[in-house]
Parts: structure tokens; sequence; C-alpha cells
């Protein structure tokens, strides 16, 4: 894996409390006692610092340390036994990440905040901004930063936790099996949320089963009294190991009052909720919010309003103006789950559908007949034949393959400049445009291009 380098940052600890949390060996010994911050990156490191140097596959974080200490850090980490002699404090360690993960556990402890932590094949990013919409009005609170959900991310959220933090939200992803474990095992959650588990990285994990067996790793470390909240899938349940509390939801559980652009009105156990948002999935997600907020004390009035108040982060079903084409933007990412119920919402809601659908990755040897399955499945939907397809990328026009055969609108293109084009020059404002495919492709592109017209 490839870890990305984050700037920390917030967090102070004292010698004592570093060789505590990480069993460091010091090499040399400032004698003071004072409270150091760490970085792990020498272009923020600021005048103080403890130089934390990280290790990719393509990177060695330590060949940096001299320049750190050059641009103010007064110490660092290391695995090698040289002391650079301008260093006021050196600990020497085996493994510069677990160390990471070992001082942010311990900063953690220190504070002692509740810990949800959120993953799933879709949806965790949207469930945790909704959590924070919904606990914000009650607890001072920190949140894993947009999609920052490794080890890494991990590491960079507790290490923004003031002393006051009451609440941590951590949402976790995940590439393989063992990963979710790893950051688990750190931060030790309170409340584990598993929003799904679908076709999501199945190119990497090879089944849906593995899938589960990853995303159940979130409870490895849920404490007895915890609780496990899930999606209700028999694929999930048979899987995750936990004894303690368990709550499974999912779209059968409510009774849908009311379904527009932008707006959802729903009952759940004999309470009503609104969203300002679209979609069944999106309602899934509020169920998860709903059980964690209702366990961490949370009224029925708070958590009403934290939930109407929730509005998508960029890129999330991002309804915006571009060139007076009505766009709805969700492009930030895409799987085959995720992708028939956003497009089944989208046909459902909007008049003059067009939808411009592209490739989605990490799906393996199965890629193109699980393009393939979207097409099919979008083909069966009543109201199909009133909308227009436009795909892009090889994959995609698999999907397209199957939706012509059901004699459905489809135009196929192989880059953005060409649909874009094609929208300038065939579609007017009174058409809503609907964008969705993985981050690899660009849409915004799509969007900066029909901004600037002609093309």
């Amino acid at each position: 894996m490839i870890y990305e380098l984050f700037c920390c940052i917030i967090v102070c600890m004292r010698e004592d409390e570093i060789v505590t949390a990480c069993g460091a060996e010091v090499l040399k010994s400032s004698g003071k006692t004072l409270d150091y911050n760490f970085s792990t990156d020498t272009r923020t490191i600021k005048k103080g610092d403890i130089y934390l140097p990280l290790k990719g596959a393509s990177f060695d974080g330590e060949n940096f340390i001299e320049d750190a200490i050059s641009k103010g850090a007064v110490g660092y980490f290391t695995t090698r036994n040289e002391i650079v002699p301008s260093a006021e404090i050196v600990f020497k360690v085996k493994d510069t990440l677990k160390t990471y993960l070992e001082l942010a556990s311990f900063y953690k402890d220190k504070i002692k905040p509740k810990v949800v932590a959120i993953t799933g094949s879709s949806g965790k990013t949207t469930t945790k901004e909704m959590l924070y919409s919904v606990l914000s009005g009650k607890f001072k609170m920190v949140k894993t930063f947009l999609n920052h959900n490794n080890e890494i991310g991990f590491c960079q959220t507790v290490f923004n936790m003031a002393a006051d933090t009451e609440v941590l939200i951590v949402e976790m992803g995940m590439r393989g099996l063992g990963e979710i474990e790893l950051i688990s095992r750190y931060a030790r959650p309170d409340i584990a949320i598993i929003t799904n588990a679908g076709t999501s990285h199945i190119g990497r994990l090879g089944s849906l089963e593995n899938i589960a067996k990853a995303k159940c790793e979130i409870a490895e470390f849920l404490p007895e009294n915890g609780l496990f909240i899930a999606l209700n899938q028999n694929r999930i349940k048979n899987i995750v190991k936990f004894k303690g509390e368990k709550i499974y939801f999912s779209i059968n559980d409510v009774e849908i009052l009311e379904k527009k652009p932008s707006y959802s009105k729903f009952i759940y156990k004999n309470k009503e909720y609104e969203l300002n948002v679209e979609g069944d999935y999106n309602v899934e997600n509020a169920l998860a919010v709903i059980e964690a907020a209702q366990s961490l004390g949370v009224s029925y009035q708070k958590i009403r309003e934290g939930l109407f108040a929730y509005k998508p982060i960029e890129k999330r079903w991002q309804i915006m103006n571009a060139g007076g084409y009505r766009i709805i933007n969700d492009s930030y990412n895409a799987n085959p789950d995720s992708m028939k119920a956003a497009v089944k919402t989208f046909m459902e809601l909007y008049e003059n559908p067009v939808a411009v659908l592209g490739d989605m990755g990490e799906l393996g040897k199965s890629e193109v007949e699980l393009h393939r399955e979207v097409g099919r499945y979008l083909a069966q939907q009543k109201n199909v034949k009133n909308v227009k397809f436009l795909t892009v990328g090889q994959l995609a026009a698999e999907i397209g393959s199957e939706l012509k055969k059901a004699d459905v609108f489809v135009e196929k293109f192989d880059d953005n400049i060409g649909v874009s084009r094609y929208i300038l020059a065939n579609l007017d404002v009174s058409n809503t445009i609907f964008l969705k495919a993985s981050r690899a492709l660009k849409f915004e592109e799509i969007i900066e291009n029909i901004k600037r017209g002609k093309l």
C-alpha cells in the first residue's frame, strides 16, 4: 500500500508519555519536561515539532530528517542509530507507522471520546457527514476529513482532537483484508456501523463474502457493551462475531411518505424524519445515524433537526447550474450497487433526464459482466425509456449495450470531450443531467466543458 503523508498537528505529549505509548528507545533526551507536537510532513513542520517520518513503497521519510531539523524540528523518530547533532531529542523505533498508530491510540485514550467507526462499500462518507450533522448540536466532535479513511487518516483525525472532544467519528476504508482490522485495533470503537457490503473492491477481494469479512473487521475490537449497527444483509449477519447488542436496518423498516427531488420524508419506528436529499439509499444511511445518535442520548427532536440540516458534500449528489444546464454531480465514486441505486433514484424523480455514466474501477476479472449487470438492472426499471443514456469509456459502453437491447436511447463516447460536445449540441436547459462514474474518469471536466460552452 502507498501511504499518503498528512500533516499532523495539535497533539501535545511529553517525552515520558511518548516512551510509554510506543516503547521507543531514547537515543537522545532533551532533559526537559515539555509537551511536544508531531509532524509527518517537512513541508509544513513548525518550530518545536518532533518529526515522525513515514515510509511507503516509493518514499522514505527518514531521508528528510536533516531537512526537518533545519526547518525547526527539535527532534525526530528513527529506525536507525544515527543522531543528527543539532537535534535535541531522538527516539528509535522499529516501525514508524506502527509508532504513529500507537501514539494516536495513546492520545485517544487520554482524551477519552466516544468513538463511532463507520465503514461500508458505499455510503460511509455520507453516513459520517449525516451523523456529524445530527451530533453537532450536542457534542464537541472531530471527524475524519473528507475521505482520509486509511490508517494514516485515522492518526491525522485523532491528532486533531482538542482536549475537550467528546465524540470521535472515524471513517474506515479498505482495499483488502486486514486493513479495517488494523485501524479498529487502535481506534477501539464504542459504536461500529457498516452501511452495506457490496461489490466495491471485488476485483481485489475476489468475492462478496470476502468483502463482508473485511467490513466486519470493524467489530473486532468492540467492547462487550458496545453497539454494532449494520444493513440487514445475510452476508454481514453470517460473518460478524460480535456478541453484544446488534441492530440491523433496511429500507423495509420504513414507511416512505414523500419522495421528490432533493427531499425525502419517512417514518421509522413510529417517528417521522425528513432529509433534504433523495434516494432510498440515503434513507438507509439515515437509519444508521438515527440508531447511533439514540445510543448516544440524542433526543428525537435533535436527530430530526440534524438530519434535515444535512447537505451532501462535493461530488455527492451535488446539484448545480453549469452554463444554464441543471446538473447532478454524483461522480465522487461508483460501484455497481451505488450506480444502480443512484440512477434508479434519478430516473424516478427528474423530468427530461439524461444519465451520463462512466467506467467503474477496481472490479477485477468480472468488470465487463458487472457493467452489463448494471445495464440489465436499469433496463428493467419502468420509466427507463424516458431517459437518455450517455456512456463514457469502454466498460460503461457495456452498460449501454444492455440498455439498447431494451430499446433504450444510448449514445457512447470515448472521453469527456466527446460527451461534452454532444451535450452542448443536442441537449437544452429543460434536461437534467446526472453524472456517475469512478473518480478516475474526472467527470468534473464535463462540468467545466459545459460551463465554457462551445468546444
